[in-house]
């Protein structure tokens, strides 16, 4: 699966996708994002150990619950179900206002159409479905030159540009 950070093709990605107990004990020491409900889970014992972490939240998780964790999560993936299910903007938006730094990973329905709209709301890493991906998809980013709002990526309306 194509992995774009920053607006460019990754093609190492140390991060690997974790969902039950079993994954996370073959997985060692190597850097996983869990998803929510197991995070959940093993939280105390995450928080204490030291290292990178990474959580994979539904979207319709109230991002409130992630404010305590900010300061320590390195990765927030956040899903993109369907096209139809934009919840993960705001869900980027709100994790970016709050003050997250780390990374914020979109996977899911992840199209060209909506790479830009994802970046200005603050999400800097997108997964790609292989047979969606093609190399052109980067200009996608560049396609809208004048935004009327402010967003993440530049905060002044028009009227301050």
């Amino acid at each position: 699966m194509p992995l774009l950070i920053d607006q460019k093709v990754v093609a190492d990605d140390h991060w690997v996708r974790v969902d039950d107990t079993e994954q996370l004990a073959q997985l060692g020491n190597n850097p996983a994002i869990l998803a929510w409900e197991l995070f959940s889970q093993q939280r105390d014992e995450l928080l204490a150990a030291d290292g990178e972490l990474a959580v994979a939240i539904p979207n319709d998780l109230d991002v409130v619950e992630l404010e305590p964790l900010l300061e320590r999560l390195s990765v927030v993936a956040v899903d993109f179900p369907s096209f139809a299910d934009g919840r993960a903007f705001s869900q980027a938006r709100l994790l970016r206002r709050a003050g997250f730094k780390g990374q914020i990973r979109a996977s899911g329905d992840v199209t060209w159409d909506r790479l830009r709209f994802m970046h200005r709301c603050g999400i800097d890493a997108m997964e790609i479905a292989e047979d969606r991906f093609t190399p052109e998809m980067l200009g996608a980013f560049g396609e809208i030159s004048v935004n009327n709002q402010g967003a993440e990526d530049d905060p002044r309306p028009i009227y301050r540009q």
